[in-house]
């Protein structure tokens, strides 16, 4: 199978960098799929789970929060806010957070406020998704 290059980049770290037969991530447009050779283009990537698939490997997952993702001449970079291996999930912290937002989001707050517990509270469910803890009901 072709592949392309894959660069996944958080603030923290350089996540993965690479071959990659696939890349499957949440867009704001629902879920989309990069193969080799796409054509060009700069979109949003929403929080949520990834996979992408490695020459002679199985599909590898990871939780990213908000990003870009620019698509040119067989090169994907994906830049994110955190991007975590489902092993790297600490379960516990994640499953405070989502009780957290849930609380503050019964508060009474600015819109902006309203936003970034609505931010927490949908990372929280997909680290915890992508960790195995949690269903979506």
């Amino acid at each position: 199978m072709n592949t392309f290059s894959l660069r996944i980049v958080a603030c923290n770290r350089v996540f993965y960098d690479g071959e990659c037969e696939a890349l499957i991530f949440p867009g704001y447009d629902g879920q989309m799929e990069i193969l080799a050779h796409h054509e060009q283009m700069t979109t949003m990537v929403k929080i949520g789970e990834i996979r992408y698939k490695l020459p002679q490997c199985d599909w590898q997952k990871a939780v990213v929060s908000d990003g870009l993702i620019q698509v040119e001449y067989n090169h994907v970079n994906v830049i994110v806010y955190s991007a975590e291996k489902p092993e790297e999930i600490d379960a516990f912290r994640a499953e405070a957070a989502l009780e957290r937002a849930r609380e503050q989001l019964q508060e009474k707050q600015s819109i902006m406020e309203y936003h970034v517990s609505r931010a927490s509270l949908a990372r929280a469910m997909a680290r915890l998704k992508t960790a195995g803890k949690y269903e979506i009901k």
